[in-house]
Formats: structure tokens, sequence, C-alpha cells
């Protein structure tokens, strides 16, 4: 049984860094060159959201907010390297990020909406034939089946969450 912390801003302020840590480092990294240099950005962007945490309120808009300025801080130092990135271009880029970073967080919510209202044993076979190192000839032998029936099979499972993702999106776009 775990204890109540003695620090409930350092609780809530690691959850939700962990809750958003992959869409902002992906962000960030979509703005530099190289991973190294994503790296240390992430590394400084921690101790930033730390120092500056307040409160839940608005934690992501801030948080890519802060992303942003440090990004753009990390290539000023960098001016005198011919591929850097001007002001307004990682502006624009950063603006395009995050907008991208919303429609897929939206799209992966009706994918798993959609996956759901799958029958069982078709959600099984698709979490199963998409596990890291799944190999489909494998999967086909404890299934009885060959590795085409299930590439097929597997296709039309895809096709209709297609199907159904696309249905919702449009539907919501309607709304």
């Amino acid at each position: 049984m775990s204890q109540p912390s003695v620090h409930p801003q350092h609780d809530q302020f690691l959850r939700l860094y962990a809750e958003h840590e992959v869409a902002l480092h992906t962000f960030v990294r979509s703005l530099l060159p190289t991973r190294q240099e994503a790296s240390e950005v992430m590394q400084e962007l921690i101790v930033a959201l730390w120092q500056g945490f307040a409160s839940a309120d608005e934690f992501r808009p801030w948080a890519f907010g802060v992303a942003r300025n440090l990004v753009r801080m990390h290539l000023r130092r960098r001016v005198r390297d011919r591929h850097v990135f001007d002001d307004e271009l990682v502006n624009r880029l950063a603006d395009m990020a995050v907008q991208q970073e919303s429609q897929h967080l939206t799209e992966r919510e009706v994918l798993e909406h959609c996956l759901q209202k799958l029958p069982q044993s078709q959600k099984e076979l698709v979490l199963a034939a998409y596990t890291k190192g799944t190999r489909i000839d494998d999967l086909a032998t404890r299934r009885g089946q060959t590795p085409m029936s299930l590439y097929k099979l597997l296709h039309r499972i895809r096709q209709a969450l297609l199907d159904c993702v696309e249905r919702t999106l449009s539907q919501e776009e309607l709304a």
C-alpha cells in the first residue's frame, strides 16, 4: 500500500510530464536537426518546466510554449551554423507540429474506439500481429493458417478500421 505523498505538487508535475513527454519530445525533435540536440533541449526542458510549474491548468500548451522557446534559444546559440533555421521558420514549423500532434492524438483516440468495436477475436488478432517482435508466419502457424490467408484477414480488418476511423472523423467534422 502506497503512502500519501509529502509533495503533491511534485507528484502532479511528474504525472503531467509523463503524460506529455512523448509528444513534447516529438515536437522538439521535429524542430531540431539531430537527436543529440533534441536530447539536450529535452534535458533543459524538464528543468525549466519543473522550475516554472505552478498548476495543472493548461499544462500542455504551457509546456509546448516553453519547449518552443528553448528550441529557439538553442538555435540562436548555434547561429553561426549555416543549417540553423530563422525564428519565423521555427515558429511556423512549431505551429504545424502542434497542430499535427493534436490531429494525431485525435486519430489515435478514434482508432482505439474503432478497435474496441471489433469482435474480440479480431481485436486480439490485431494486437497480436502488431506486437513488437511478432512474425506473421509464426502467428499464422499458431493459428493453423497460411501466412497469406492471415495477411488477407489482417488486410480486411485494417480496412474495416480505416473505414470506421474515416467515418467517425467525418461525423466529428460535421458536428
